[in-house]
């Protein structure tokens, strides 16, 4: 038995046009993720379609996954759902640089799906738009917990400036 997203490409590049579609959840560790952020209790789920045209294949589709990351500003765990937009091209010779080489008789989507999901997570995340994120002097949870420190605080490469206000009024 083939794995789930090995498909047989003399079928679909005999002639132009030819579609396969493939729908299949499989395990995050079928992907070698190495990256934490992917939840390993739900599966990924795979929508493909692949369509044959001259010189290569055209596979579009979706790829989703739950994930768990840190709010860049609060610290905060995040949970959400990505879902991701699948838009690729394989070429016996490829003539775009953006393009997967096509070799042999059998096509691994695995590789392509894995690169496309880790691109799809995002760098930063935040809980919320506005997260106020953390006193950077007591380090006190701004959202929930404001602290009193954030008053006092004034730095010290401003102070010739806050003179001149003092001098110039409003």
């Amino acid at each position: 038995m083939s794995a789930p997203l090995t498909i047989n490409v003399l079928e679909l590049t005999r002639r132009a046009g030819t579609l396969k579609d493939i729908a299949v959840s499989l395990p995050v560790a079928d992907f070698a993720f190495g990256d934490d952020r992917i939840v390993a209790t739900r599966d990924i789920d795979v929508e493909l379609h692949i369509e044959s045209v001259q010189g290569g294949l055209v596979v579009q589709g979706e790829v989703a996954c739950s994930t768990n990351m840190l709010c860049r500003r609060c610290l905060r765990e995040i949970s959400a759902n990505i879902e991701v937009a699948v838009d690729e091209i394989y070429q016996r010779v490829p003539d775009n640089p953006d393009a997967y080489v096509l070799e042999g008789e059998q096509l691994d989507l695995l590789p392509m799906v894995r690169e496309t999901m880790l691109l799809g997570l995002p760098d930063a995340p935040l809980c919320k738009p506005d997260c106020p994120g953390l006193c950077p002097q007591c380090g006190a949870d701004m959202q929930s917990d404001p602290c009193q420190c954030q008053a006092q605080r004034t730095d010290e490469r401003w102070s010739v400036l806050d003179q001149l206000r003092g001098q110039l009024g409003d």
